[in-house]
């Protein structure tokens, strides 16, 4: 049966059509795509150099990495800073693909010099993509891949939780984009995205950092005017 689910999940990722319409109008929540010609070089804080020997991985080896990490990787507490203070996290052990996915990415240092890069007032803030150059080598080294969704254990989108985003590229079956997250600021939350996104977490301390990064200007794409940039890590 594990063989069979994780045959499924590997070919879903072979299923989605190209070429969607932008839905950010009707507070729905997508991966973002930057323009190229808009990339822009800026230093993060701190880097981890990415190493060459780790797997690339892609929609059919994913599923199986990841069921393998998350028996030998059981953390769940990260912390993302910001210069507006730090957001703690708790990271749900029922959704293993998502939480593995994130460890994993944190641990790689990939969100590290990344930012906030979309902000609806009163709804979200979204992470996880920059306007760097080095963001795209970034993922480059990582893979391309997408997760299944995940959205039958009950958790729902109570301000505060954090969730993942689809593909950009529309599908069927809301695969998700496994290097972006949103947190929930809308109170009492965002019921109607239920069903459609995995809730892989909750904020556990630094709702009111989450409430000042929804505060901030915004253009008409919704980036904030001001990088937020963010830096994650583990917490014992």
């Amino acid at each position: 049966m594990a063989k069979t689910k994780i045959l499924i999940f590997s070919l879903l990722g072979l299923l989605f059509l190209t070429d969607c319409g932008s839905e950010k109008k009707e507070k729905t929540v997508l991966q973002k795509a930057i323009p190229e010609e808009e990339i822009k070089i800026s230093k993060p804080k701190e880097e981890i150099p990415l190493k060459e020997e780790f797997v690339i991985l892609n929609d059919k080896n994913a599923i199986p990495f990841f069921f393998e990490y998350q028996k030998e990787n059981l953390e769940n507490n990260v912390r993302i800073s910001t210069r507006f203070g730090n957001i703690d996290i708790k990271l749900y052990d029922n959704t293993p693909y998502h939480r593995s996915n994130f460890i994993y990415l944190a641990k790689r240092g990939y969100f590290n010099g990344t930012t906030f890069h979309r902000v609806v007032p009163g709804f979200i803030i979204q992470g996880g993509n920059s306007d760097r150059m080095e963001t795209s080598k970034k993922r480059g080294k990582i893979g391309k891949y997408l997760l299944p969704p995940d959205t039958k254990k009950g958790h729902k989108h109570h301000r505060g939780v954090i969730s993942m985003p689809s593909s950009e590229i529309e599908n069927p079956y809301k695969l998700a984009s496994p290097y972006e997250f949103f947190i929930v600021q809308q109170d009492p939350g965002a019921y109607h995205l239920d069903g459609s996104y995995t809730v892989f977490g909750e904020v556990i301390k630094g709702m009111n950092v989450v409430d000042e990064i929804n505060r901030q200007t915004i253009d008409d794409r919704e980036t904030p005017l001001t990088n937020v940039f963010m830096e994650v890590s583990i917490l014992k």
